[in-house]
């Protein structure tokens, strides 16, 4: 597969680069960067020198004077390095530091040094639609949008692993949970919930452990960045409101991975989470890449009524239903004529499979695929 541009721009200043496993990091910051002094920590030599001794890395910089860019990558495994490149960048004309990482977990929760503020924090996700010249709906939502799979000779073979690589380097490895099992069982379990709201109880009873268990193993799908909530948009609410929030694999097919399938289970309603899971990776993408401040939510009143998503910030107020259909029907619309009821100001469309663009009572109909093409950074969502 050749090197794909993505939309992510390098930052000028030092920063923190996170982002699951095979969103390509690596690959990304070596074409970008082919000047930079890379360090990796996935070599077990350079790991163990530097968990052995972090000031090592002061040497290694002096090794290459004139270096304007340092990269350490994997810099969870060895996080007492932080110390030592926080001393480095209070020193004159500091190099600038890349720290990528797949977990933050060890970071945030080792209370090590996050350097001050002195580094901001950037996350890769896997593709968007716009980034792949030959994009096609039909197998993102099969085998998903991870550089990783794409790029591999047969992509379904890798996804299928993925779950495995992520048990056995990072909850394994890590001692993350004591009993593999019970994880293995909830993440099949939490495959259920992929664009639902996240009942706790209702899966500690499927896994047959507790409740405070399965909330512990939500932190940790969290803290690897396979799982994000999306919260209950309140802004100026006129209506009572849901509490909890839902929650999403975050990537189409790395869900498809992991939701059983069975002569009980509907391929329909797989197709369906499937697709919500896709176009909300690809929201997410777009608010972080944008350099305007904007964030994602979604909408459902303690009535029932629900708009799947809802988008908010510096480039307005939209609302979208995705349906996994080829045509529209009027109860199609009807989530988002009571959000428009509440909130008059907004932008709303209907995600579906067909192909026509249609406008119905102010709001848009599109085709998924068109939709998902158009979505670049800091340009609007509903922008022709």
């Amino acid at each position: 597969m050749e090197f794909i541009s993505r939309f992510f721009n390098v930052p000028d200043r030092s920063f923190f680069l996170f982002g699951p496993r095979g969103t390509g990091k690596s690959t990304w910051l070596h074409a970008r960067l082919p000047d930079a002094l890379f360090l990796d920590l996935l070599d077990p030599a350079l790991h163990r020198s530097l968990s052995a001794r972090p000031e090592r890395l002061r040497e290694l910089l002096a090794g290459s004077p004139g270096t304007g860019t340092v990269v350490i990558d994997e810099v969870q495994r060895v996080p007492e390095l932080l110390t030592v490149v926080h001393a480095l960048m209070e020193e004159p004309s500091p190099p600038r530091f890349v720290l990528t990482g797949s977990s933050a977990r060890k970071l945030r929760r080792g209370g090590v040094d996050l350097l001050g503020g002195r580094a901001v924090h950037r996350t890769l996700h896997p593709f968007m639609a716009a980034e792949l010249p030959d994009f096609e709906l039909e197998s993102a939502l099969q085998v998903g949008l991870l550089p990783l799979v794409l790029s591999a000779p047969e992509p379904a073979d890798v996804l299928e692993a993925y779950a495995s690589l992520y048990l056995q380097q990072e909850v394994q490895a890590e001692g993350l949970t004591r009993n593999v099992g019970n994880f293995t069982r909830f993440l099949e379990a939490v495959s259920f919930s992929h664009g639902g709201q996240l009942n706790m109880s209702a899966v500690a009873r499927e896994c047959e452990v507790g409740r405070k268990v399965v909330t512990a193993y939500v932190g940790i799908l969290e803290d690897l960045l396979l799982v994000f909530r999306l919260p209950v948009f309140r802004k100026r609410a006129k209506r009572a409101t849901v509490i909890h929030e839902k929650i999403y694999l975050f990537d189409a097919g790395v869900f498809r991975s992991l939701r059983p399938k069975g002569p009980l289970d509907r391929p329909h309603e797989i197709d369906g989470q499937a697709l919500e899971g896709l176009v909300a990776q690809h929201l997410r993408a777009w608010a972080a890449y944008s350099r305007h401040e904007m964030e994602v939510f979604f909408w459902r009143t303690a009535g029932g009524t629900e708009v799947d998503f809802v988008v908010y910030g510096e480039l307005g107020l939209q609302a979208f239903e995705v349906k996994n259909a080829a045509r529209m029907h009027s109860s199609d619309l009807r989530g988002l004529r009571a959000f428009r009821e509440d909130y008059p100001e907004a932008e709303a469309a209907v995600l579906y499979r067909g192909r026509e663009r249609l406008r119905i009572d102010g709001i848009w109909c599109l085709p998924l695929q068109e939709f998902l093409r158009g979505i670049v950074p800091d340009r609007g969502l509903l922008v022709f």
